[in-house]
């Protein structure tokens, strides 16, 4: 029989050999362990957007490998608009912001204080191969607004797509000022791109996002934003010791309707909101659709309206007729009809008591109401005869 002293020596030998196994079956992958497969599969942790083909709502996730977005400011907004694209494994992103990274960044819901002092497009590339390796990255630290910079920033819309010789698939504002809203919204009515506008006010629980189509809904040049129409300059709203837009929660909520609505475009499911507003305050979000204006200060707006309204008059016009079919029933030769003897006031009646609900929500299913002159605590009254009698008594009917 072994001894301690024995068992514990072959315990460590063991474990020495287990450890060696292991390094040795790991070498070849060294390196590799963060890596996430290019190929989604059920078995793989790393799926992604495997919940849309779960749920049959897209039938190819994997398309969305695919596409190229360019996101304009990685701050507030943007750092998680990023993340999340990188997370749900797009293609190639292009991330373009010309400031560093702060301290008072922290609150960005991205940023580390170790990277404090970094370009935050080059802190925000870091981290984001980190998350995923597979996603293809362009980086630029400078400012889109200048000349030299704008016309660069034109010519990344045009070519920066998968292959370096396409156009990308979106522009993504995430800016926090006007002038560079303006610059995007210039380079793509000229590139004639789709991009989709975002933005949290001052107030920090109140933030936006609009989709907008060159041509067929409106500019940001066409529907100026108050602090521009009532000729307010932009710099009085800032206060000093305070960072605008500054609540994480806010700034993750419009994030998040974003990107949900560039997985909507890309992947083509659901209905695109070509503007979804959010007032944290009241839990309120006003969704509507904003026309262009014919008189838009943009040349570029008013030349993509004069095309689209061309393409829209050379559609063939569909009308649709709608008639009820009439039911008919083959093997009913004597004309007999099923007919509810009960009213629709007496199913309503039948119906227990149903709770105030908002337009649009209904409840599943609803308690019956209770039988007219009954008593859910009623009894039944003892004759005083026994189970043998009363069975007697039937038998003898």
């Amino acid at each position: 029989m072994a001894t301690i002293t024995e068992l514990k020596a072959r315990v460590a030998d063991l474990e020495r050999q287990l450890a060696d196994a292991l390094q040795t079956k790991s070498a070849p992958n060294r390196g590799k362990i963060t890596q996430m497969s290019a190929e989604v599969v059920d078995s793989n942790p790393y799926s992604r957007l495997m919940a849309l083909k779960r749920m049959g709502i897209v039938e190819n996730y994997e398309r969305i490998r695919d596409f190229t977005v360019a996101v304009v400011g990685v701050g507030g907004v943007g750092s998680v608009t990023a993340e999340m694209l990188t997370r749900c494994g797009i293609g190639k992103l292009l991330l373009f912001d010309y400031d560093k990274v702060e301290l008072a960044n922290m609150n960005r819901l991205f940023y580390q204080p170790h990277q404090a002092g970094m370009s935050k497009v080059e802190a925000a590339e870091r981290t984001l191969k980190e998350i995923n390796p597979d996603v293809e990255f362009e980086v630029y630290n400078y400012n889109i607004t200048t000349t030299e910079n704008f016309d660069h920033f034109q010519g990344r819309i045009k070519q920066g797509g998968i292959g370096g010789d396409k156009p990308v698939d979106l522009v993504l504002s995430c800016v926090d000022n006007f002038e560079a809203r303006m610059a995007i919204n210039m380079a793509c009515n000229e590139c004639d791109q789709k991009w989709f506008e975002s933005g949290v006010s001052e107030n920090a629980v109140t933030g936006h996002i609009q989709f907008l189509i060159p041509g067929e809904t409106a500019c940001f040049a066409c529907a100026p934003p108050l602090v521009v129409a009532s000729k307010i300059d932009e710099k009085t709203l800032k206060r000093d010791g305070v960072c605008a837009a500054s609540l994480p929660t806010t700034m993750g909520v419009v994030a998040g309707f974003l990107v949900q609505n560039v997985l909507k475009y890309l992947l083509q499911f659901g209905d695109v909101s070509y503007y979804l507003g959010y007032n944290a305050m009241l839990d309120f979000f006003p969704r509507m659709i904003l026309k262009p204006n014919p008189q838009c200060d943009d040349s570029y707006c008013k030349k993509r309206q004069t095309e689209f309204q061309a393409r829209e008059a050379t559609r063939p016009k569909v009308q649709v007729e709608i008639t009820e079919a009439e039911v008919v029933h083959e093997d009913n030769e004597w004309a007999i009809e099923i007919v509810s003897e009960t009213t629709a006031d007496e199913l309503a009646a039948a119906e227990g008591d149903q709770p105030e609900l908002t337009k649009g929500v209904r409840v599943a299913y609803t308690t019956p109401a209770p039988t007219q002159g009954g008593d859910q605590d009623a009894t039944v009254q003892d004759s005083g005869q026994s189970l043998d009698d009363l069975m007697k008594q039937m038998q003898g009917l």
